[in-house]
């Protein structure tokens, strides 16, 4: 078997963007879940309804920004696959995705449509409007 450093520090460069952009997920639900249960309390401290119409957008915002970082991670994983495939004297350490851009699945819109981004955000909606006429 060949010595391949450059390529395993290439790798481990790409894992951890990768990891990065797992992280940014997680913590953009964790937040998206505190910010709509802050203003479904205000609006039931409040009584104002305006607070859960308001719900809405942070849940937009958060969902597109979780589509972002999605997209970018797969297209690290596009990236990793990519190098992980090259021979040693090949690997120059590149970090560009934009190669991987015109990737059907790594595309932002993709992304946010994803099963697992749909379901979440797309039940959460659901959630706060079964739980709306609740709030007096």
């Amino acid at each position: 078997m060949t010595d391949t450093p450059n390529k395993h520090k290439h790798l481990e460069f790409i894992q951890a963007s990768i990891n990065r952009m797992s992280g940014n997920l997680f913590l953009l639900k964790g937040w998206s879940i505190t910010l709509i249960a802050a203003l479904f309390a205000l609006a039931a401290k409040d009584t104002n309804k305006a607070y859960i119409l308001i719900a809405y957008f942070p849940l937009f915002i958060f969902w597109t920004l979780d589509g972002y970082f999605l997209s970018q991670e797969r297209r690290f994983r596009s990236l990793y696959e990519h190098v992980r495939k090259l021979k040693e004297e090949d690997i120059d350490f590149s970090m560009d995705t934009s190669v991987f851009c015109s990737d059907a699945r790594t595309t932002w819109m993709s992304a946010m449509g994803s099963r697992t981004l749909v379901i979440y955000y797309a039940g959460l909606a659901v959630v706060m409007a079964a739980l709306a006429p609740f709030i007096r």
